[in-house]
């Protein structure tokens, strides 16, 4: 009897194999996000090797004793605080030595370098163990001196310093492999500043200086440096919400948002594009992380957008300008609202940063909905024919809307709206299980969630719950119940996505202990202040390029932990609102992964859509264009925050005027953009709403509700809609 053919075969896709996958910007086209311990189904046709099963094995067994050791400790704290940062650094410092991601996969490396890797992994351990050895009361019959490692600052052994100084050479190499050079190159400039203060000229902050013993005390056993402030908020707070997108991600929650986006935009110009808008603000503001969420969404949403029309560098741009702005979106803001719970000062609550970040997420969102909306009118009239609304079955595995979005090599004229429309995705082979179950689990978590941080619930706690509820709402429905090779593969995921950010926390630590025992944070001012005396516009330009420069080369909550405690308090001193000027890092932070020629978010979406990394760079890069001047807006009309400068609630009335100034620039420049208004328009009107854009949205005098160039920017844009159709007859019947 002849053997039956794969369905995979005769619809001409190969067969899919079983391979170890890193990182999520590392599968290769076609791999579906699903598997046990990192394992994916790839379009690859090999023999699948027994040793990556068994790593993925080790990942899950080690990723899982990090989600429960968290989960308990946080919750039931029973190890002092520097013993819990302790072990969490170690677990992240283990993933990262032990499982190498992307071309460096333990599977593919030299014998010498895995034995690096083990030797790296060994002293991690070392020091990570003797720490906590030297700080629990349990194990005091091995503290030196019979004192433990807190009691003896400032007189510690020589066994100590030299734990230390191991200590930092892990966590340096750490930062090194997972998020790059830019982090560990700034790290030792810091630490050799704290060493030669005296020598350094008037300009760069000289000091008394400090010894090597001193700065490895400082930064690495006790807890200003490494187990201070920025690794404990990722182990507070981060890590749990890690935790909580995986699950939901894991239970279906991605397919129900882009399902329900579809709903709503099914039959809208350009729906497509704002499926991938809506939906990937949800899944954003859960994972925080941009280049993930673009990565999990971006597999789904760019292939839709494609065999709609869009080109590949537009759909790769889209995707991550909405990625990146998740993290912006209240109430969970990607973990963001809870650092700045422990950061600002004074102090503000929760519904203090929810309230304050409301306002300019519905704008920065708004402006993507409107861009999206010009470009389908002017390059793709039609781009609305791609998307239709969903039954009650969704699409499931996208091996083959990926393989149709490659296009096999071709260009976008060949492959783009002019010439043949790509098919929608669909599922190879069958169809994945109904989204309305998991709608019932995102929905139900979420409200848990928000409902315990209104009734002020401490965080770690309410996200605690919401995972209770997540789990159990899964396991009484047949297509969303979680086996143990399920949850073992949520927590390896989890592991793995959080292995950058507590490396960068570890590595940003170092800094922060130096910042603190030369004292540099309290003579920047003295740099700004004259500087913003005359111009705050060019104080707020020189923060931002260093937010944006910092976070080329970290994750954006790295970013803002460092250039919080650097900047966040120069700023206050500048008569800037304490949160608002948090928000204004927080967001350049966020706006650094679209930001060329280091938009990772961007290069993400570009290797899923199979475009032009620069090119992708660039379209990120302009769809995202009024996140780079609604933190400016904000820090110089509070009443967008929802505040007033005096503090306390705003008058409405300059909140209804400030909304709408806001609105009243974010068309044009959209206009601008696109290239259309009402009709398709030239490059001459382009540049007329560009100048009119800028009036509208260049912030008026701080405590004035409206300027000269406010009045003057509504006047000029109302002259142009009412003419704008007028303007450019000869481009409505000209082809894009």
């Amino acid at each position: 009897m002849a053997a039956r053919a794969s369905p995979l075969r005769t619809r001409g896709l190969p067969e899919p194999s079983l391979r170890k996958v890193d990182e999520p910007a590392a599968r290769p086209a076609g791999a579906f996000h699903g598997g046990f311990g990192g394992l994916a189904v790839s379009d690859e046709a090999t023999t699948p090797s027994p040793r990556p099963i068994r790593r993925g094995r080790w990942s899950a067994a080690l990723g899982a004793l990090l989600v429960l050791f968290t989960l308990f400790e946080v919750n039931y704290p029973v190890l002092r605080p520097q013993s819990d940062l302790a072990i969490f650094a170690l677990f992240g410092l283990l993933f990262c030595f032990l499982f190498p991601r992307g071309k460096a996969g333990a599977a593919s490396r030299h014998r010498a370098l895995r034995l690096l890797d083990y030797v790296l992994a060994g002293v991690s351990t070392l020091v990570c163990v003797y720490v906590i050895a030297q700080t629990e009361p349990s194990f005091s019959a091995w503290w030196l001196d019979g004192s433990s490692l807190g009691d003896r600052a400032g007189a510690e052994r020589p066994l100590d310093y030299l734990i230390g100084a191991l200590g930092l050479v892990v966590v340096l190499e750490g930062a090194r492999r997972s998020v790059g050079w830019a982090l560990p190159i700034l790290s030792v400039i810091f630490l050799i500043y704290a060493q030669v203060g005296p020598s350094l000229p008037t300009w760069l902050f000289p000091h008394r200086g400090y010894g090597w013993e001193r700065i490895v005390s400082q930064t690495f056993l006790h807890s200003q440096g490494v187990f201070g402030t920025a690794l404990s908020v990722m182990f507070t707070y981060v890590f749990l919400f890690v935790v909580f997108g995986a699950l939901l991600e894991r239970t279906g929650a991605t397919q129900f948002v882009i399902d329900a986006a579809q709903r709503i935009f099914a039959g809208s110009v350009g729906g497509a594009a704002k499926v991938s808008v809506l939906s990937s603000g949800l899944m954003g503001s859960l994972s925080g992380s941009a280049v993930a969420n673009t990565a999990t969404t971006g597999t789904f949403t760019i292939p839709l957008m494609r065999s709609s029309g869009f080109k590949r560098h537009e759909a790769a741009g889209i995707e991550a300008a909405a990625s990146s702005g998740g993290a912006l979106v209240p109430p969970v803001m990607g973990a963001g609202a809870y650092m700045m719970l422990e950061i600002v000062d004074p102090p503000v609550t929760y519904l203090e940063i929810v309230r304050a970040a409301l306002l300019p997420s519905l704008i920065y969102y708004f402006s993507l909905f409107t861009i999206v909306h010009f470009v389908a009118h002017r390059v793709h009239w039609f781009a609305s024919r791609g998307i239709a609304r969903p039954g009650r079955r969704m699409a499931g595995l996208v091996g083959e809307a990926k393989a149709a979005s490659s296009g096999a090599g071709a260009t976008d004229d060949e492959q783009g709206f002019d010439g043949e429309r790509e098919p929608a995705p669909t599922a190879p082979g069958g169809v994945a299980p109904n989204s309305r179950w998991a709608g019932v689990l995102f929905v139900g978590s979420l409200t848990v969630l928000i409902g315990l941080l209104l009734m002020r619930f401490s965080v770690f706690r309410a996200v605690t719950v919401a995972l209770i509820v997540v789990a159990v709402l899964a396991m009484a429905h047949g297509e969303t119940r979680l086996g143990l090779r399920d949850l073992l593969d949520v927590a390896a995921r989890a592991a793995r996505g959080s292995v950058a950010l507590i490396c960068a926390a570890a590595s940003v630590g170092v800094v922060i202990g130096v910042v603190t025992l030369t004292g540099i944070g309290t003579k920047l001012p003295s740099v700004l202040l004259p500087l913003a005396e005359q111009n705050l516009m060019a104080a707020l330009t020189l923060i931002m390029i260093s937010s944006i420069v910092l976070g080329m080369g970290l994750p954006s909550a790295g970013c803002y932990l460092l250039m919080a405690t650097l900047i966040g308090p120069v700023l206050g001193n500048l008569g800037v609102v304490p949160l608002a000027a948090h928000l204004f890092i927080f967001y350049f932070g966020m706006m650094s992964m679209v930001t060329p020629p280091v938009a990772l978010a961007a290069y993400t979406a570009a290797s899923i859509a199979d475009a032009g990394i620069m090119r992708s760079g660039i379209a990120a890069f302009r769809f995202a264009l009024v996140g780079f001047t609604l933190p400016y807006l904000f820090v110089l009309r509070p009443e967008l925050l929802l505040m007033s400068p005096e503090g306390g609630a705003p008058p409405v009335l300059r909140v209804v005027v400030s909304v709408i100034v806001a609105i009243a620039g974010i068309v044009p420049l959209a206009a601008a953009i696109s290239g259309y208004l009402r009709c398709p328009i030239g490059w001459q009107l382009r540049l007329v709403c560009l100048a009119i854009s800028g009036l509208l949205l260049w912030p008026a005098p701080q405590h004035q509700m409206l300027g000269w160039n406010d009045i003057t920017g509504f006047v000029l844009l109302m002259i142009l809609l009412a003419f704008s159709g007028r303007l450019s007859p000869g481009y409505r019947s000209a082809s894009p």
